[in-house]
């Protein structure tokens, strides 16, 4: 008899991962924290479209925030398997898109010449997360 728990929680990976803006979201956040700013910033989409592909994101288990004063910071939380080798299955398949790794290029100039991006006064770098999490 299938494992009803698990059924529903791919049902949710998969309905998350079935939107363009999510899955961009997930590639910027792959093996890094990144603080909504830049995600608003990259994707040129508004704060509030961002924060609710965030939060479906958090609500699959996938993302998790992290405050930090005015700053909400996001990063991919591996969930538990089958789901996480999935997960890092696509987000290798992100890694090869051209569009991706344009908004890739585009949060690492951000990071090391934020004058090229206009972003707000005193706003976080992305964080690099440790070895041994999805990326």
């Amino acid at each position: 008899m299938p494992d009803a728990s698990k059924s529903i929680h791919l049902a949710s990976l998969f309905a998350a991962l079935a939107d363009p803006t999510r899955l961009r979201l997930l590639n910027l956040m792959a093996g890094r924290e990144v603080c909504v700013c830049y995600f608003v910033e990259i994707l040129r989409q508004g704060q509030p479209k961002i924060s609710r592909h965030l939060a479906y994101l958090r609500k699959a288990g996938i993302v998790t925030a992290r405050r930090e004063g005015k700053w909400m910071h996001y990063s991919i939380s591996p969930p538990a398997e089958p789901a996480a080798s999935m997960l890092s299955t696509v987000l290798a398949s992100l890694r090869a898109d051209t569009r991706m790794q344009a908004d890739l290029a585009k949060l690492d100039r951000a990071c090391c010449a934020p004058q090229k991006l206009v972003m707000p006064q005193g706003a976080p770098r992305p964080l690099l997360i440790a070895a041994g999490t999805i990326s």
